[in-house]
């Protein structure tokens, strides 16, 4: 089997873990790990060969784009306080934490390396939350923290890593150095992001066609990021702020194909490249393996304690902080629904599970230092790493689903449905408005009036059903029967049509593209 071969295999290990995860309740980034380990120890797999300094610029932009695309910048704002805590100071807390076990525990270990080992375990993997908190049914406030929280941390982490990197490749830091590099690289971070959003937003305008506009939805992360890096800011960052402003400020809602277009092709590109993402961490276990050289059980040993200091600093950590929390937000005016339960604290804190980010740093730590000697304990990090990564994705990522279940940590439906019902009378109450509005400049027929009127009720029935309880309810549930009918007809009608537009494909002095142009337009039809 060769490099592509592989590729090909975890591109469709992406895809069948989907469905598996669903039948048996297990997060699908999990099981692509699983394999990742699995095809690792087979003899006739090639190790993969991609140089470390790339992985994260080839996989994070488009998997944090695809994130921020399921939020809003209103989200972030309101658990703003929850997301800080959890982003830039649990992140130096647990980078210290680990930084002083380590230098204890392992012989000969430098301060600037251990911190550097401290700062790529430090930060939860954005995907892996996103991708486990999303398939398990979690109270929205609760993803929107985790989201925030991977989305953010990796800032705090990848800056303290570089600073210690750069400690011990030279052998001398400055703590105000490093917190001004932190400063810096988050300005020019938003900077860069703001104006790349800017960017984008007009040229989506001028590429008037969906297929380019999807297209440049997919290079601009990878600009956001590359251009941040090159000016010494942070790329994760820029891609955040890149997307929150285009998830903010590009949404033309009467641009229907691109919408509808675009939510497909994202979701696959999320689907297989958090497959490839998380299939390559459990490649990269002969890393590990390799390392080790017969120290197997010194090694362990040392992954196992970090492991336990990682796992339980944001227990400790997490038991003020969500108390803080709850005191800062009862000073509030309105009443936003963020505070948790101690049931809540306990998912959030087993939903700390490392992942591309950490591999990928732990990965790029240099061979040697300024002055040539081998890095300090390079493959003693490393392994420590890859057993932190392991332990946490696949011990914690295995049995939150369980944890779930049996503390009862569930969205509240009702409410959902209750959100989603206000949302369709309004659809439909402004759909009113525009008919009365209509009806102002121009003199419709009575007949016509009324079926417009009917019809932009029936907006808001598609929507949610049970909208119409405030009206007559006999008269709804009539109409619903009457709509459910017609759609049914018209979908038999639409179907009949696009058989016979798809068989002519076939026929003789046919043009394919004027027949899928004739298509698009019904299927576009068929989802009114």
């Amino acid at each position: 089997m060769d490099q592509l071969a592989l590729l090909f295999v975890l591109l469709l290990g992406a895809l069948v873990s989907v469905p598996v995860g669903d039948r048996f309740g297990l997060p699908a980034p999990v099981l692509m790990t699983l394999l990742g380990i699995v095809l690792a120890v087979l003899d006739f797999v090639p190790n993969v060969d991609v140089p470390p300094d790339l992985i994260l610029p080839l996989l994070l932009p488009p998997l944090l784009y695809a994130a921020v695309r399921r939020t809003s910048w209103r989200q972030f704002t309101a658990n703003l306080r929850p997301i800080f805590l959890l982003a830039v100071a649990l992140v130096f807390v647990t980078t210290v934490c680990v930084a002083l076990v380590a230098h204890s525990i392992v012989p000969g270990l430098p301060v600037a390396a251990a911190v550097a080992l401290g700062a790529l375990v430090a930060p939860p993997d954005p995907v892996a939350a996103t991708a486990v908190a999303g398939q398990l049914g979690l109270p929205r406030r609760l993803v929107s923290i985790l989201e925030g929280e991977g989305l953010f941390n990796d800032v705090t982490a990848i800056v303290l890593y570089h600073v210690a990197i750069a400690a011990a490749l030279s052998g001398s830091f400055s703590p105000g150095r490093a917190a001004l590099d932190l400063v810096l690289s988050a300005v020019v971070a938003v900077a860069v992001g703001v104006a790349l959003g800017w960017g984008a937003n007009r040229l989506l305008d001028v590429l008037d066609d969906p297929t380019l506009q999807i297209g440049l939805t997919l290079l601009v992360p990878y600009a956001s990021y590359v251009l941040a890096e090159e000016l010494h800011g942070s790329g994760v960052l820029a891609v955040l702020t890149t997307a929150l402003f285009l998830a903010e400020y590009a949404n033309d809602p009467d641009d229907v194909m691109t919408r509808l277009a675009g939510y497909t092709f994202w979701d696959i590109v999320d689907t297989l490249v958090t497959g490839v993402a998380f299939g390559l961490i459990g490649l990269e276990l002969h890393n590990a393996i390799r390392t080790a050289s017969g120290r197997w059980g010194e090694m362990l040993g040392w992954a196992g304690v970090i492991l336990a200091v990682v796992v339980v600093v944001r227990l400790v950590y997490l038991m003020p902080a969500t108390w803080l929390t709850k005191r800062l937000h009862a000073k509030r005016d309105h009443d936003e629904d963020i505070p948790m339960s101690w049931r809540e604290t306990v998912v959030m804190w087993w939903s700390g599970m490392r992942g591309v980010a950490s591999v990928a740093l732990a990965l790029a730590i240099p061979l040697t230092t300024d002055d040539g000697s081998a890095f300090p304990d390079r493959d003693e990090i490393v392994f420590i790493a890859f057993g932190v990564i392991m332990g946490t994705l696949v011990l914690q990522g295995l049995t939150l689903p369980w944890l779930v279940k049996r503390l009862g940590v569930q969205a509240d439906t009702e409410r959902e449905k209750d959100f989603e019902k206000t949302l369709a009378l309004r659809a439909a109450k402004a759909a009113r408005r525009r008919l009365k509005e209509i009806e102002e400049v121009e003199e419709l027929p009575e007949e016509l009036s009324e079926q417009m009127m009917r019809r932009a009720f029936d907006i808001g029935v598609r929507i949610s059903p049970d909208m119409g309880e405030e009206e007559r309810r006999e008269a709804h549930e009539h109409r619903v029967r009457r709509l459910k009918r017609v759609r049914r007809i018209q979908g038999e009608m639409l179907s009949a049509a696009r058989h016979e537009v798809l068989s002519a494909r076939s026929e003789p002095g046919a043009d394919p593209e004027i027949v899928d142009r004739v298509l698009r337009h019904l299927d576009v039809r068929s989802l009114r």
